[in-house]
């Protein structure tokens, strides 16, 4: 009787902590669609796209519980999401680009931010790296005048 129980609780305990912890990859997730959502508009040279997405960001990282993300980790991201909101010209939003990008490549190594492999992207011509949801190039730094310069340097799983 008593080895049910332990199995019982054991199995109760287990099932929480992975809650938990999906709920937590679930909030990091979101930030990481979010992130996402600005390199494509950086990419696609729309800064009133990216100002938007960079909004949307920060409104997802303000939800996070601080017991997720550490509150310097959150404040450092919504600094650099928010001057990139309230950037109107693609060139500004794109050198604050290098710091969230940085940010954004140390959370995705203590998160599962994605069920699918997340690529660590390079481009030696503006000396940068930013996060992907596919192997394909499409470099933010550069948009539409050099928008395959880059190449992969890791993959997170």
């Amino acid at each position: 009787m008593k080895k049910y129980i332990f199995t019982v609780v054991f199995s109760l305990f287990t099932i929480i902590s992975f809650s938990a912890q999906s709920k937590k990859d679930a909030q990091v997730s979101k930030l990481y669609q979010n992130y996402i959502a600005i390199k494509s508009a950086l990419a696609s040279d729309d800064a009133d796209k990216t100002s938007k997405a960079a909004t949307e960001f920060i409104k997802t990282a303000s939800a996070i519980d601080y017991k997720v993300v550490s509150e310097g980790n959150l404040n450092t991201l919504k600094k650099d999401a928010t001057v990139i909101s309230d950037s109107r010209t693609i060139t500004a939003q794109r050198e604050t680009f290098f710091n969230l990008s940085d940010n954004m490549i140390a959370l995705a190594k203590e998160f599962k931010l994605s069920d699918n492999p997340v690529y660590v992207q390079y481009c030696p011509m503006a000396d940068g790296s930013w996060l992907s949801d596919e192997k394909k190039i499409i470099n933010p730094y550069y948009g539409s005048s050099m928008l395959s310069c880059g190449n992969v340097k890791a993959e997170i799983n």
